[in-house]
C-alpha cells in the first residue's frame, strides 16, 4: 500500500538514501485521480521500495523544491538525489520502467 507523505515524511524518507517513489497529486485533479491506483499497484509490486502520495495541497514545500509545476508528477531517489521524473497520466509499465532504471544504478 502506497504511503500518505507529508513534507515532513517525504524528506525523511528521501534523506534515508533508500529508494523513493513519491506521486504529487490533488484532489482536484482528474488525471491525479486516474494515476493512484496505478501507484497502488506499484507499492504492492514493489514492497521494499518507499512508494507514497504527496497531496500538493496541503504539503507544497517539497512541491517546491523540486519544482513540480505540473501533477501529477512522479519523482524518482535514490541515496537522497533525484534521479528520475515521470509527468503526467502513465502507464504502470512506464512507471516501473523508471522504477527498474533507478533500482539498476
Amino acid at each position: 500500500m502506497a504511503l500518505q507523505f507529508t513534507d515532513q515524511t517525504a524528506r525523511e524518507a528521501i534523506e534515508s538514501g533508500k529508494i523513493v517513489v513519491i506521486d504529487f497529486w490533488a484532489t482536484w485533479c482528474g488525471p491525479c485521480i486516474k494515476l493512484g491506483p496505478i501507484v497502488e499497484e506499484l507499492a504492492e509490486k514493489y514492497p521494499d521500495v518507499t512508494i507514497g502520495k504527496l497531496n500538493i495541497d496541503e504539503n507544497d514545500e517539497i512541491a517546491s523544491e523540486q519544482r513540480v509545476r505540473n501533477i501529477p508528477t512522479v519523482l524518482f531517489f535514490k541515496n537522497g538525489e533525484l534521479k528520475e521524473r515521470s509527468v503526467g497520466l502513465v502507464s504502470l509499465q512506464a512507471l516501473e520502467d523508471k522504477l527498474n532504471k533507478v533500482i539498476a544504478e
